[in-house]
C-alpha cells in the first residue's frame, strides 16, 4: 500500500471522529421534588403530649385534658425543606378554646440549615379556632443532607394555652407541612 493512501486513511479517521463530536449536543434535564419533612424533636422534658403519627408532611399528637387548669401544649417540631413552607394546625374537637398561641423558640440544627431561616420565620396565631388557626411560614430550612439528618433541621417550639375546660377528654392536634415554589 503506497504511503499516500496510509496517510489519506489515517485523515479520514482523525476527521470522521471530530466532525462527530462537534455535531453531537447533549441536553440534561432534571427536576428537584419540593420536599417538606415535620416530626416531633426528641425532647428531655416530661410532656403529656402523645404522638400518634411523626414524618413525612404531617405530625398527629393528642393531649389530655383532665383538669379545669389552663393546660399548655409544648410541641417541639423539626422542619426540613428544600423550598419555602407553610405549616398549618387543626385541633379537634373545635369546641377546645384556645388562649393563646406562640412560637417561643426558633434555631437551626446545625451547619446545614439556611443562614437566614431563623429570623425570616413568621408566625401567624389566632385565638378564635378559625381554620387553619395557626400557620407558619418560611423560607428554604435545608441547603444540604437527608430527609434524616440531624444537622439541617430547623426546630420550632410551639406552646398552646388553652382556656379552662369544662370537659374531660382527648384533644388531636394535627400539624400540616406543605411546600412552596423552588422557582420564584
Amino acid at each position: 500500500m503506497p504511503a499516500r493512501h496510509i496517510f489519506t486513511l489515517l485523515a479520514v479517521l482523525c476527521a470522521v471522529p471530530a466532525t462527530i463530536a462537534a455535531q453531537s449536543a447533549v441536553t440534561l434535564r432534571a427536576t428537584v421534588s419540593e420536599t417538606v419533612v415535620l416530626s416531633v424533636a426528641p425532647t428531655s422534658s416530661a410532656s403529656n403530649v402523645q404522638v400518634i403519627s411523626s414524618g413525612g408532611n404531617t405530625v398527629r399528637l393528642t393531649f389530655p385534658i383532665d383538669d379545669t387548669n389552663d393546660p399548655v401544649i409544648r410541641v417541639p417540631l423539626l422542619v426540613r425543606s428544600n423550598t419555602s413552607f407553610k405549616i398549618s394546625a387543626n385541633l379537634d374537637p373545635a369546641i377546645v378554646e384556645v388562649g393563646k398561641v406562640m412560637v417561643t423558640d426558633v434555631h437551626a440544627t446545625g451547619a446545614l440549615v439556611s443562614p437566614n431561616v431563623v429570623n425570616a420565620v413568621e408566625v401567624n396565631g389566632k385565638a378564635d379556632l378559625a381554620q387553619p388557626w395557626l400557620v407558619i411560614t418560611g423560607p428554604r430550612v435545608s441547603i444540604g443532607g437527608t430527609l434524616t439528618s440531624p444537622n439541617n433541621a430547623l426546630e420550632l417550639t410551639v406552646l398552646i394555652h388553652l382556656k379552662p375546660q369544662p370537659a374531660r377528654g382527648l384533644i388531636h392536634l394535627t400539624f400540616v407541612a406543605t411546600a412552596g415554589s423552588l422557582t420564584p
